[in-house]
């Protein structure tokens, strides 16, 4: 079993959700360490200045309050967009499970959370980035109401738009 808390800005949640980001990464050779990769230029936005207003992340625990898994939401601007960027009023988002917790349904829950949150927003929709080769993903996120919106090298761009 586990609990979905609201992201408490605590300087644990941060490097939780950094560690998270890290493994969200798809790079099936010689992945750079966390510490480099998150400070690259283009990856640096996801995480510097985390808490601005927008950002919203949860982050699933099991027993005795150990982290497993987040999923988070962010803006960018045509300047200086994300892989799955769409537009400056949607948000991208970004979900990981640890490796021991996958395949349990957490997922589907913590992208439930974020979706419900999402749409009592002034947010229209949400967009993402995935890898096509992660099909188990963009099932999930099909399942839930994405849409493919682009595909550029290994990233699909996926939207889904709330009701008006």
């Amino acid at each position: 079993m586990f609990e979905i808390r609201a992201y408490t800005g605590t300087k644990a949640d941060y490097d939780f959700l950094t560690d998270m980001l890290y493994e969200s990464i798809y790079i099936s050779e010689n992945k750079p360490a966390k510490h480099v990769l998150l400070q690259s230029e283009h990856l640096r936005k996801y995480h510097q200045d985390w808490g601005r207003q927008g950002d919203t992340a949860f982050i699933a625990y099991q027993q005795e309050d150990k982290a497993i898994g987040a999923a988070w939401y962010r803006l960018f601007d045509e300047r200086n967009p994300g892989y799955g960027f769409v537009r400056h009023d949607i948000p991208e988002l970004g979900i990981a499970i640890t490796s021991g917790a996958r395949g349990r349904g957490l997922g589907r829950e913590l992208m439930n959370k974020l979706l419900q949150v999402a749409k009592t927003s002034p947010y229209p929709g949400l967009s993402l980035s995935v890898d096509p080769e992660n099909t188990s993903a963009v099932k999930l996120y099909q399942s839930l109401g994405f849409v493919k919106v682009g595909e550029e090298g290994t990233s699909i761009t996926m939207l889904i738009l709330f009701a008006e």
